[in-house]
């Protein structure tokens, strides 16, 4: 099959990014095929494969190598076409799925009409960076987690149990609380713990002076009691560009903290969350939920709202409650950066209009005389 540098005509190119090789599939302006093949998934194979191709529509699938890639081929002069992998249901529900009918699907798909994969835009290389340190840290925080969690596990395992503590802070306070026989299998897993928190701290340092120098807009996010340098960091790093939304109300549906909806004929049933989105400041927003309406949170329009959820009752009135002030937070973190007001904790009181003086007075009766 022909190169296609020595094509003419306009042509439409599927990549199936794999981590060592990926698939690609062309077509030229009439749907033909004109090339099949792999080519390495590195600098030196793009570059080689791509540097010297004519101007050609590239679609690939959003994925661990992109970015990356995405960006070397738009600096060949290739338009680029990055597809959301929810919206690819086409390729996801193939009982035949395999790379080949993967950059196929791509190709043919962007050929003929590129919006329906939901074409996504990547972050810069610097946000990508300092995304790098949050997700790394995010990282060390599950790998300490499972390790504590092993521990007391393994304590209970043999009768005794671990006091409570913070993660920050178990590797010193639990130490009498192993059972002799564990101790000599336990000592390595506290060593590693130790060396986490201290990892994790040198993290929380690096993010906070990211804040600092770097982002200063987050300071305006952390005036939310809940919200701290993490989340508001991963906020606008995630996001990176506030004006992307039309309105603030579109941020929870972008992180995946609205209803799924499954509706047919009269039946509309209750669904979780769509989950669509970025997890990590999903999840990070649902911790703040937690905070907000826990009993260190301060009394502010988004308790009330939690508050006003989970008196209703049910099962899941609680966890209900929880999210429908992450998804809160969240349209009230974008309006705080995108309009640069100040945080009011209470704004909605003072919307209320203020009660008529006719109803005051109506409402002190003038002692009856009998």
């Amino acid at each position: 099959m022909k190169n296609c540098t020595q094509s003419t005509t306009t042509m439409t190119i599927g990549l199936d990014l794999g981590d060592k090789f990926s698939t690609l599939h062309v077509l030229d302006d009439q749907g033909r095929v004109l090339e099949t093949g792999k080519v390495r998934t590195d600098l030196e194979g793009m570059e080689k494969r791509f540097s010297q191709c004519e101007h050609a529509r590239i679609a690939l699938e959003v994925g661990t190598h992109s970015p990356w890639v995405s960006r070397l081929l738009e600096s060949y002069g290739h338009e680029v076409i990055v597809a959301n992998p929810r919206r690819l249901r086409l390729i996801y529900e193939n009982p035949r799925k395999d790379d080949k009918v993967d950059a196929e699907y791509l190709a043919r798909v962007a050929r003929f009409e590129p919006k329906l994969l939901a074409p996504i835009e990547h972050r810069g290389p610097e946000t990508q960076k300092n995304l790098v340190t949050i997700r790394i840290r995010d990282a060390l925080v599950r790998a300490r987690s499972r390790l504590i969690t092993t521990l007391r596990s393994s304590v209970k395992s043999l009768g005794g149990r671990l006091s409570n503590s913070s993660s920050r802070s178990f590797h010193y306070q639990v130490v009498d609380d192993i059972p002799e026989v564990l101790r000599e299998e336990a000592e390595p897993i506290l060593e590693v713990i130790e060396c986490l928190s201290e990892k994790i701290a040198e993290h929380d340092r690096r993010i906070e002076k990211l804040c600092e120098e770097n982002y200063p807009e987050t300071q305006r996010l952390e005036a939310v009691k809940g919200v701290g340098s993490l989340t508001a960091l991963a906020f606008v790093l995630i996001l990176e560009d506030p004006r992307r939304f039309k309105k603030s109300r579109d941020v929870g549906a972008y992180l995946g903290l609205v209803p799924r909806k499954d509706k047919s004929g009269e039946q509309n049933p209750q669904l979780g969350i769509t989950k669509a989105g970025d997890g990590l400041l999903r999840r990070l927003l649902v911790n703040c939920g937690h905070h907000i309406l826990g009993p260190f949170g301060e009394d502010c329009d988004l308790r009330r709202h939690g508050e006003a959820i989970a008196v209703r009752g049910g099962k899941t009135s609680k966890k209900r409650a929880v999210v429908a002030v992450a998804r809160k937070l969240a349209v009230l973190l974008h309006r705080l950066w995108i309009s640069g007001e100040q945080y009011d904790p209470l704004r909605n009181d003072k919307k209320k209009p203020p009660r008529a003086k006719g109803r005051m007075a109506a409402s002190v009766k003038s002692p009856s005389t009998h």
